[in-house]
């Protein structure tokens, strides 16, 4: 069982930014994409940036799309989601996950395995 360890969240205002790391152990990352998802209070888990193991593809729900940026050190087996022009409708746990071989990069949870135990983002004046 790979264990993941998401870190970096916090309370930032509004136009604010944050970087969240996602560190796997116990597995060479280098084949596997790797995702972020959130889940608001009292809402469904949603797909927000999914990268691919060599870290050339990646794509972005359109909610996030030129504000996020996800990338990834397989070297320190480490993922990381760069969060700028942060918003209150940001505010969530944000989760990481490996993909599933086979599902390229996708946007649904089933196409993860793996979840960490997600880290705190709020976005609030």
């Amino acid at each position: 069982q790979v264990h993941l360890v998401e870190s970096g969240g916090g309370s930032v205002q509004p136009g604010g930014s944050l970087t969240l790391s996602c560190t796997a152990s116990d597995l060479t990352l280098d084949y596997y994409a790797m995702g972020w998802f959130r889940q608001a209070p009292g809402k469904e888990r949603e797909f927000v940036a999914t990268i691919s193991g060599s870290g050339r593809s990646t794509y972005y729900a359109d909610s996030v799309k030129g504000r996020f940026t996800i990338s990834r050190d397989n070297a320190k087996k480490t993922v990381y989601l760069q969060m700028n022009s942060l918003k209150p409708e940001d505010t969530a746990v944000y989760y990481c996950a490996i993909g599933r071989a086979g599902w390229g990069l996708s946007t649904q949870d089933q196409g993860y395995d793996n979840w960490g135990q997600g880290t705190q983002v709020t976005v609030s004046s």
